[in-house]
């Protein structure tokens, strides 16, 4: 038992005292010997390759080159995407994808190339096939941003599932990002990933890997395009990058590397090529469409493990109305549970429960209730009897339910693999419903057994439905909290029918998006912690997951003033605006950090109120076009090798860039500025990119800078919308776009345009397609004239 065993051991055993802390370890040799019994050992094994090619068969979009040992299908889709699998591997059955397959695209042809290989050529990508199997894809133009290597497979001589190594090489100038929620990204320098979603056990840092999230989803960012990589297995695996360098006089470049090691699972991948936001919107269309967060979840949320009774729910609330800080949401941990039992209430502490929900949403506050998937293994626990009467819980090779040790002691875990089980479980939800919770916050589904040594998890000899295709948890790990996911949502669809759901997960893997968002784990509290918030969040942007944020002011422990300040300051320009700590950590409620960081988390949190009809605008481009709220620096220009290399800085949709403080005693710092004119939003003053810039930073701000020319909607002094324009650069145009708040129903309003441009010394500015600005609906307020 190492050092972090015997803290999770000890967080395990809570309230029940030694009892429940030999049970983790009783749990962990159980699952030692599940394993030894449910799974057959590998054995020898046969390695593979390719070999040379022997044929080729046409067909729809591309077509299938036969090798001596393997065969490979290409397809490219009508919407640009590349698909190929191996030894038969196809696009479905995939958790990842939202439906069938887009249809192959009739205009793509399977011609020879030279030295015997093979190209299937598209409008956007060439792909190219080696006569031994190496496979690459070009820009039409000819240049190669990515070649995958003859991969190689080690399958078992008795049988069963295959290892299997994908080496690729990319350009010199490439960088990586991705993989899902990294603490060290945003850009993924050299190192080994693994996929595996994980419960640290502890809150995380930098260092930690892996963590909630973990995606086989690559973003690479090179000179020639962007391109996203996809190898759709949910086994468990590695990914070791290797950044490349180039030669410098008459040296050669040296290529960046990718090595990806899976322990089963087909072989298949797709490949998006182009400007970034084109291969996100490209990923959203095979993926699904971001699901649209209500209204209220784009405010100000406040959570904490252990409120403890209605009482203290009450007084916090009254601390926010009393000093006039917004507050949009409170969140319920576990502790407000009847032992710990998902689906209960407290009785003796939250005696009214619904009545006191009711009171909060006069007062326009909504309840977020937590939702753990492991159910109480006990006779006369409702939810345990009603879902062992649908035969709902994860069995072992034998049949019998699997069991493992989390918050309320032994327990079961319903899989949710299998679609019965899915509408078993969403229909649960009519009891959080009738409690007067509005939202829902999946968590523990990696998902969690605790044990006192190992992986915190179910035993990989676990058995599950998948469908029907019948598996264990070595390929049903990854998605099991995306298929909770889908469980809540669409069970409080059929529930709510006229509200959009609020669900968030700690844990998911691609497509997870479709059912919510996210928000970054347990983070530490640290400054390393706060730059690590920053990194999952533009991380899970470009794995097509838009709405996320961290705990502002860490997980655990007490953050000093000023750390705690410069988190809350970041956290009210992200998707995700939620203060959350854990039952042992100090407060998180901005007057518990005394006046002057009061007033100016005040100024803060007014500020994301002020912004929020641009938050609503971000949510519906989102949801339509798959570009995340919070964007890398280099999202406009991925070709700027500057801007890549900048980690501490955001964009907030095309008009905002960030610039959070993410050191101690930091009063002034640099900004690295993507080209064009852009104003700092507090003085005015305008600053001309690309060129790094040094900018104020006192404690009562970060740098937030606004694109000239840019049209953002915003909340007025009386409550109602209002366009904030910023003066073009002299003789230049801009624009913006507006999606106006239509509720939390399924109305998806028009998005508007607007242009903004110079008519002598006037700024005028126009809905599109529409004459003069006396056509506009909204006031405007223009910003940045006198400085230019």
């Amino acid at each position: 038992m190492d050092g972090r065993d015997l803290v999770r051991s000890v967080k395990a055993v809570g309230s029940n005292g030694a009892a429940q802390g030999w049970r983790t370890v009783r749990a962990a040799w159980r699952r030692r010997r599940a394993d030894a019994s449910g799974l057959v050992p590998r054995g020898a094994e046969r390695a593979r390759v390719p070999g040379p090619v022997l044929d080729v068969e046409p067909g729809p979009g591309g077509g299938l080159v036969r090798f001596t040992r393997s065969e490979l299908r290409i397809t490219v889709a009508v919407n640009g995407a590349v698909f190929w699998g191996w030894d038969g591997a196809a696009p479905e059955p995939s958790y990842a994808l939202a439906g069938r397959s887009p249809k192959p695209d009739p205009r793509a042809v399977l011609e020879p190339d030279k030295d015997g290989g093979w190209r299937v050529v598209a409008e956007r990508v060439t792909v190219v096939v080696s006569r031994n199997g190496a496979v690459e894809v070009r820009t039409p133009g000819g240049v190669t941003l990515r070649r995958d290597l003859p991969p190689r497979w080690w399958e078992p001589v008795g049988g069963g599932a295959a290892r299997w190594m994908q080496r690729s090489e990319v350009a010199a100038d490439a960088r990586f990002f991705g993989l899902g929620g990294r603490a060290s990204g945003p850009r993924l320098r050299d190192g080994t990933y693994r996929l595996w979603n994980t419960d640290p056990g502890l809150s995380f840092g930098p260092g930690d890997d892996p963590l909630y999230i973990t995606m086989p989803v690559q973003m690479v960012v090179a000179d020639a395009a962007t391109h996203l990589v996809f190898h759709d297995s949910t086994w468990d695996g590695t990914v070791t990058l290797r950044e490349g360098e180039e030669g410098a006089g008459s040296g050669h470049d040296r290529a960046g590397t990718s090595e990806l090691r899976m322990d089963g699972g087909p072989l298949r991948c797709w490949v998006m090529v182009g400007t970034p936001a084109r291969v996100l919107r490209t990923w959203a269309s095979l993926t699904g469409a971001a699901a649209l967060p209500p209204t209220w979840a784009l405010g100000h949320h406040h959570a904490r493990w252990g409120f403890g009774s209605e009482q203290e729910v009450r007084r916090i609330v009254a601390g926010y109305q009393e000093r006039g800080l917004p507050l949009d949401a409170v969140h319920l941990d576990i502790d407000h549970f009847d032992a710990h039992q998902v689906f209960t209430v407290d009785r003796e502490r939250f005696p009214k429960l619904p009545m006191l929900a009711k009171e909060l949403r006069r007062d326009g506050i909504r309840l977020v209730s937590i939702v753990d998937p492991a159910v109480k293994a006990e006779r006369g626990n409702a939810v345990y009897d009603s879902g062992s009467a649908v035969d709902a819980f994860v069995r072992d090779s034998a049949r019998r339910p699997v069991h493992g040790v989390v918050w309320p002691g032994e327990s079961v875990y319903p899989d949710f693999t299998r679609a019965r089980v899915r509408r078993w479980w969403g229909e649960l939800y009519e009891e959080r419903l009738a409690q007067g919770f509005a939202g829902f916050w999946h968590d523990m589904n990696e998902p969690v057994s605790f044990a006192a040594f190992g992986e915190n998890t179910l035993p990989r000899s676990a058995r599950h439905d998948l469908e029907g295709r019948g598996g264990d948890h070595r390929e049903a790990h990854n998605v099991y909290a995306l298929c909770m996911a889908q469980a809540g949502y669409e069970g409080l669809r059929e529930l709510t029918p006229e509200e959009r759901p609020f669900t968030f997960s700690r844990s998911g893997w691609a497509g997870m998006q479709r059912y919510g968002g996210t928000w970054s784990g347990d983070v530490a509290t640290g400054w390393p912690g706060l730059r690590a918030s920053l990194s999952l969040v533009v991380g899970l942007g470009l794995c097509g997951v838009p709405y996320s944020g961290p705990d502002v002011g860490g997980f655990e422990g007490s953050p000093s003033p000023e750390l705690y300040l410069r988190w809350f300051q970041l956290g009210a320009y992200l998707p995700l605006f939620r203060t959350h700590a854990s039952l042992r950590a100090g407060r998180r409620e901005p007057w518990e950090f005394g006046d002057q960081i009061l007033e100016h988390a005040r100024v803060a949190l007014v500020e994301r109120q002020r912004l929020l009809p641009y938050f609503v605008t971000l949510a519906h481009l989102a949801h339509r076009t798959g570009a995340p709220y919070v964007r890398p620096v280099w999202w406009g220009a991925p070709e700027d090798r500057a801007l890549r290399d900048c980690d501490d800085a955001f964009l907030l949709g095309d008009c905002l860039l960030v610039a959070p403080v993410l050191d101690p005693g930091t009063d002034r710092r640099a900004v690295q500025l993507p080209r064009g004119h852009w104003y700092d939003t507090v003085t005015e003053e305008c600053y001309e990119g690309p060129a790094q810039v040094l900018l104020d930073a006192p404690l009562s701000r970060i740098p937030v800078l606004a694109r000239a020319g840019a049209v953002i909607p915003v909340r007025g002094a009386d409550g109602g919308l209002q366009l904030e324009v910023w003066a073009p650069a002299p003789g230049g145009t801009g624009g913006g776009l507006v999606v106006p708040d239509a509720g939390d129903g399924w109305d998806e309003p028009e998005i508007e345009r607007y242009v903004t441009r110079w008519e002598g010394k006037r700024v005028i500015v126009e809905r599109d397609g529409e004459d003069g600005a006396s056509a506009l609906s909204y006031p405007v307020r223009v910003r940045g004239l006198g400085v230019l």
